[in-house]
């Protein structure tokens, strides 16, 4: 809060599967630490091994401060029930951007956005004008290039630091346990970075 962030997310605790009024207490107290900050509750099952409930998000409502979800479970449907409780959603899976916005997403929050927000940028505004067949055709290659960025040997995460770093943003690596990139890798990178480019210069 000190920082003067808009809002804070958080994941539910993991490893042991809380009842939901655990869940709950937990997210109620990072949100009472900052009392002042918006709250949005991070839903990742297929990580977190807990998933957001409708219940769940009922109780969590109950907090003034819950203004809405990150939802990155896989199900776009999830992001239709979130808006019928009546807060604003995120879509999660930048592989699904433009599915996540067909099912009343507002925005998005992705790890990828970092080394291509120009593509990302494009299929919102092609999505907000009705556009969709140019908003689909850059979703694909969206996705083309994290398959290709996710074929290294090293963490996703390590890939992209080494795309930014090429852009002139030197950020060092990911830290442990996330295995950092090894020689081979190199290929993937230079490959994953032609890809970013072209893109952007076909559809920005």
């Amino acid at each position: 809060e000190s920082l003067g962030v808009d809002a804070i997310a958080a994941i539910p605790p993991i490893y042991f599967h809380l009842p939901e009024y655990g869940i709950a207490g937990y997210w109620n107290d990072i949100s009472s630490a900052a009392p002042n900050t918006d709250f949005i509750i991070y839903n990742i099952p297929q990580l977190a091994g807990v998933a957001l409930t409708p219940s769940l998000l009922a109780e969590m409502q109950k907090n003034p401060k819950v203004i809405g979800v990150k939802n990155s479970s896989m199900p776009v449907q999830d992001i239709q029930m979130w808006k019928d409780a009546g807060v604003i959603v995120f879509n999660g899976p930048d592989e699904q951007y433009v599915s996540g916005l067909a099912m009343g997403a507002c925005a998005g929050i992705g790890g990828t956005y970092a080394v291509m927000p120009e593509l990302f940028l494009k299929v919102y505004e092609h999505f907000q004008k009705g556009e969709m067949e140019p908003a689909r055709q850059i979703q694909n290659d969206i996705c083309r290039i994290i398959y290709k960025m996710c074929s290294a040997h090293g963490n996703l995460y390590a890939v992209m630091k080494a795309i930014l770093a090429k852009n002139g943003v030197n950020c060092g690596s990911v830290r442990k346990p996330m295995p950092g990139l090894i020689d081979s890798d190199a290929a993937v990178v230079d490959e994953a970075y032609a890809m970013i480019t072209d893109a952007i210069a076909k559809y920005c």
